[in-house]
């Protein structure tokens, strides 16, 4: 069993696990799923600023934070007890393309040749790592949730502005990684 768990799982078996989220939450107990507002409601949680944003009955959603927790828990196991000690499989071509920017490591899903914090004080670990992570940040703040939330809660519920989101989540991962990131690579 523990073998079975170890492979990489199809798109048609957990696509569907995932999808079957959204009416499970919907039927139990009429929530959404989305993690980026578990932010939300930590800071509403613990911090006693009377700033409106947070000002709102977060107990109703500590659900949320179980399910992060859960997520997290669960990301620890599949690092722990389910990784796989093969080197992490990439295509030829795009090894070959990798290897123009000297990344070569595949040891892990994170190229250590780029993300470490050594390359935090460098221009290219400054712009992925802080410059990436505010705009991830920002993105979801400005798109009122993160990719999870509108691709598969909101474009499952039909709402418009989670298609609109979602469509622009996916140009921008377009323009980053075909346009961006080669300059970026290239510093």
């Amino acid at each position: 069993m523990l073998e079975f768990l170890k492979q990489p799982w199809p798109w048609y078996v957990a696509g569907p696990i995932i999808g079957l989220t959204v009416p499970a939450l919907l039927l139990l107990g009429n929530k959404s799923f989305g993690i980026s507002s578990s932010l939300r409601h930590v800071c509403a949680m613990c911090v006693p600023a009377n700033i409106p944003f947070f000002n709102y009955n977060w107990k109703k959603e500590v659900w949320n934070l179980f399910f992060v927790f859960g997520i997290f828990l669960g990301g620890i196991i599949a690092a722990t007890l389910l990784a796989n000690p093969e080197p992490v499989a990439v295509h030829p071509e795009l090894a070959k393309e990798l290897a123009t920017y000297g990344i070569t490591n595949y040891d892990s899903l994170i190229p250590t040749q780029i993300m470490n914090w050594g390359q935090l004080f460098t221009l290219k670990g400054f712009l992925l790592i802080v410059v990436g992570g505010f705009m991830v940040g920002f993105g979801t703040r400005y798109a009122g949730g993160c990719t999870s939330g509108h691709a598969i809660m909101g474009i499952s519920n039909l709402q418009l502005p989670s298609l609109i989101a979602t469509i622009c989540f996916m140009l921008g991962g377009f323009v980053m990684s075909n346009w961006l990131l080669p300059i970026i690579l290239s510093l």
